[in-house]
C-alpha cells in the first residue's frame, strides 16, 4: 500500500477525547519502563555473549543497550497498528498525529528522542506543560506534531 492510499484518522476535537490523558501517560510511562528494563535482562544476556564471541568488542554495547531496547519497544508498539505501547493499551491511551496520517517506527522513535532530550534538559517539569496546553499536549507533541487521545474515544 503507498503513502498516498492510507487512510487519514483524524484526533478527536471532542474535549472528552483527552479528559484524564496526562494522568495516564504518566502511568503508562511507569508501566512501559518496567517492561523495558524487563526486556533489557534478555538483551543484556545476548550482548554477553555476542561479546564473548567477538573478543570484547560486543561489551561496547552495554552502554548504550537499555536506550537500544527502548528505541526498538517504542518503535514497534507506538509506531505499530495499535498506535500505543502496551501500557498506553493498559491506560486506554494512543498516539495520534495531529496531520491524520499514522505514527511509524521512525516517527515514534523522533517522539521518544525528543521527550529524552527535553526531559533531560527540563527536568519531569516538562509535565507541566500539559497542563496549560490544549488537549493536555506535552512538548515533545507539539514540536513533533502528535497528540495523546483516548483510545476509545479515537
Amino acid at each position: 500500500m503507498s503513502m498516498h492510499n492510507e487512510e487519514l484518522r483524524l484526533p478527536s476535537e471532542d474535549w472528552r477525547a483527552y479528559q484524564g490523558v496526562l494522568s495516564r501517560r504518566i502511568f503508562a510511562f511507569i508501566i512501559d519502563y518496567l517492561i523495558v528494563a524487563l526486556l533489557w535482562i534478555p538483551a543484556a544476556v545476548v550482548v554477553f555473549f555476542l561479546g564473548i564471541l567477538t573478543l570484547g568488542l560486543g561489551f561496547l554495547l552495554y552502554p548504550v543497550l537499555f536506550v537500544l531496547v527502548a528505541m526498538l519497544y517504542f518503535g514497534m508498539t507506538v509506531g505499530g497498528r495499535e498506535q500505543a505501547s502496551p501500557g498506553m493499551r493498559i491506560m486506554g491511551v494512543a498516539i495520534a498525529r495531529t496531520d491524520g496520517r499514522p505514527m511509524d517506527f521512525l516517527t515514534a522513535i523522533v517522539h521518544l528522542a525528543i521527550f529524552w532530550i527535553a526531559n533531560a534538559l527540563l527536568t519531569p517539569l516538562i509535565l507541566l506543560i500539559g497542563l496549560f496546553t490544549d488537549r493536555g499536549r506535552l512538548l515533545h507533541d507539539l514540536l513533533i506534531g502528535t497528540v495523546a487521545v483516548r483510545r476509545d474515544m479515537y
